[in-house]
């Protein structure tokens, strides 16, 4: 049986989770057609989940066709949940992203299509929505190929949009669709221009094989709540070139998702790209392509979905399909699993945290809570849970306010905990300004000897942090050089303002070690010390996060809402205007801007549309930024840094 793993994504409220209900209901794997509104959509198992009508965490399905297993998985659409859809990229052949025709192309859209084309994935586009009053979608479809790719190709067309009657029937080939079709496949050009007469099959067969390619796009009208479209969606998705996996070959896969169930223990969900795991092997993991220290782990028992949202025991994972593995305690999502293959993607996790948070329980004993937010970052890593002994405070970073609520949700109904939340504190960052030096000579008191000395170099702003070294081995020996790359990552997380430092280049200069006097420890000590010299030395840049807004109101609205922007210190292109409302995209910075989709919805009656999505960090003025509160002892006070490292305070 040939295998095929969909993921579906969407902005918030496209009508994700009603369109994967549909799918199941349609096609006879479920009886009762489940509902969003009515808390029983099937992939929407959390309470707080069927409380608030939204996804939060992904969620598989399984549809069995024949000849074909189907694994659907379901992804969060609010922007508080990114980190959850890019672990689903980890383990999908092929994307469904919908669109609403009432709300068209969101800047979270946007910002889907750009991961998935990169990636060159095969990507459908789904429509919904096509019967709410007022839709428009010939303009839909122009805003999809203006603002995603202009190789978008509607397979069905629609007849009395913006009616509960609404129906779709096969879509006719414009002269302009086949010029493009052909102009992407060698073949069939040449019998166009040849003066052949090219029939619907033809002209779709090249779709659906450029569609395996990621280079077009088949677009699919319908209405998810009305069954409108399903049909087409089903056999169009069915009709896209599908991989070929090796069950007999080397065992590769990926951990995309980590759970921890109260009578089995730690869940691995894995997705595996070729060979085949059986209960009782023992299989390696590795955490990055590089990875030159892998963990041997021994599965115990998988288990897999066999329809719908059932789980069976199983005793095999093959090539291609996904299951959950149990007995690998040290897994982590984005863990390689068995052997690196040059042929299979093993895509990044890149999400960015935009606040921190603080968490307690009003207890004198942390430890419980302590746990227990250790277990949920193990399944979501975004959240960065970190300890401050001094201070016996719990830190953790998110996307926004609403993964408070599914944190506490969390605490309470697994752990019986009842926790309490600090208001979020916007996460800024830190750079340096120009190039620059650090240096520190740790030679006394002895025994010690460690001297090192770094480069500094600002990089373009989003480029991250590089390290490199032009010291050789004699210099320095390799084993210590390890030392100062592992302790610079860990000195980074804190600045001169307290904040990471990112958009860097470091480069070991210089340096030297004693062959008598050298303690392992000591690059560990002098590494700090010479960095925060160098950041002092290079002056340090505030940076702030910004989000890139879309917003759809009144046209007489215009005016104000420039206002708005340019005192929230955004930036913003030429408004259009269509159909009495006016369309402006902007960049705002995030502490301007956070309650601004409360503000403008009182200005607008409710009738604005507002969108966000994270646009990357730009420099902030000092004065109108924030700085951190340092944890731990800051190693530019040297004296004192020295006696903590050898624990002597």
């Amino acid at each position: 049986m040939e295998i095929l793993n969909l993921g579906i994504f969407a902005h918030v409220d496209a009508g994700k989770t009603t369109t994967v209900e549909r799918l199941l209901y349609e096609s006879g794997t479920t009886r009762q057609l489940g509902s969003v509104d009515n808390g029983t959509a099937a992939t929407d198992d959390l309470q707080v989940e069927r409380e608030r009508g939204i996804s939060v965490k992904s969620a598989s399905a399984v549809i069995n066709l024949p000849g074909l297993r189907l694994n659907i998985i379901d992804t969060p659409g609010h922007i508080d949940f990114m980190a959850e859809v890019q672990r689903a990229l980890l383990a999908i052949d092929i994307v469904l992203l919908i669109v609403s025709a009432a709300e068209g192309v969101q800047s979270q859209t946007e910002l889907f299509f750009k991961a998935f084309s990169e990636m060159k994935l095969p990507l459908l586009i789904f429509v919904n929505k096509i019967d709410r009053v007022g839709v428009d979608v010939a303009r839909t479809e122009l805003e999809l190929r203006e603002k995603l790719s202009p190789s978008i190709f509607p397979v069905n067309q629609v007849s009395s949009q913006g009616d509960k009657n609404c129906s779709v029937s096969a879509g006719e080939w414009y002269e302009s669709d086949i010029w493009n079709i052909c102009d992407k496949d060698e073949d069939l050009g040449e019998a166009f221009l040849n003066g052949e007469a090219l029939s619907r099959e033809q002209l779709e067969g090249a779709l659906f094989e450029l569609c395996g390619k990621g280079e077009a796009y088949p677009l699919i009208y319908g209405s998810a709540a009305r069954g409108v479209g399903i049909d087409m969606l089903l056999n169009t998705l069915l009709r896209v070139p599908r991989a070929k996996f090796d069950d007999e070959g080397t065992v590769s896969g990926k951990v995309y998702k980590i759970e921890h169930l109260k009578t089995l223990g730690k869940a691995a969900h894995i997705r595996l790209f070729s060979g085949s795991l059986k209960s009782r092997d023992n299989i390696k993991l590795l955490a990055s392509v590089d990875d030159d220290e892998p963990r041997i782990e021994k599965v115990t028992q998988i288990r897999k979905l066999s329809s719908g949202t059932k789980v069976v025991d199983c005793n095999e994972l093959t090539a291609g399909d996904i299951a959950v593995v149990f007995g690998l305690q040290s897994a982590k999502i984005g863990d390689i699993v068995g052997e690196v293959l040059s042929a299979h993607k093993y895509p990044s996790l890149k999400t960015v945290p935009l606040f921190n948070v603080k968490v307690s329980d009003g207890t004198a004993n942390p430890k419980p809570l302590l746990t227990a937010m250790q277990e949920l970052t193990d399944e979501d890593p975004l959240l960065s849970c970190e300890w401050a002994p001094e201070e016996r405070e719990i830190t953790v970073s998110m996307m926004g306010e609403i993964q408070i609520e599914v944190l506490r949700y969390l605490l309470l109904e697994r752990y019986g905990i009842r926790a309490e939340f600090s208001s979020p504190t916007i996460i800024y960052r830190e750079t340096v300004k120009e190039a620059g030096r650090g240096f520190e000579a740790y030679t006394m008191p002895k025994p010690c000897w460690a001297v090192v000395e770094l480069g500094f170099e600002p990089l373009p702003l989003g480029a991250g942090y590089s390290y490199s070294s032009n010291v050789k081995g004699e210099q320095i020996p390799y084993k210590y050089q390890r030392h100062i790359e592992r302790s610079l990552s860990e000195t980074m997380k804190q600045g001169l303002y307290g904040w990471e430092v990112t958009d860097v280049k470091i480069t070991l200069t210089g340096g030297g070690w004693h062959f008598i006097h050298t303690h392992p420890m000591d690059f560990f000590l002098a590494t700090p010390i010479a960095f925060m010299n160098g950041m002092s030395n290079c002056g340090s840049q505030l940076l702030e996060p910004f989000l890139l807004v879309k917003i759809v109101a009144q046209e007489e609205l215009s005016g104000k809402i420039i206002g708005d922007i340019i005192a929230m210190r955004g930036e913003f292109g030429s408004p259009s205007i269509s159909g009495g409302n006016v369309y402006i995209e902007a960049s705002l910075p995030l502490a301007t801007s956070m309650d601004y989709p409360t503000r403008i919805a009182s200005l607008s009656s409710g009738k604005a549309r507002y969108s966000a999505s994270f646009d990357g960090y730009r420099p902030c003025p000092f004065e109108l930024g924030k700085t951190a509160k340092r944890r731990g002892v800051n190693p530019l006070d040297r004296a004192k840094w020295i006696l903590y490292m050898r624990q002597a305070l």
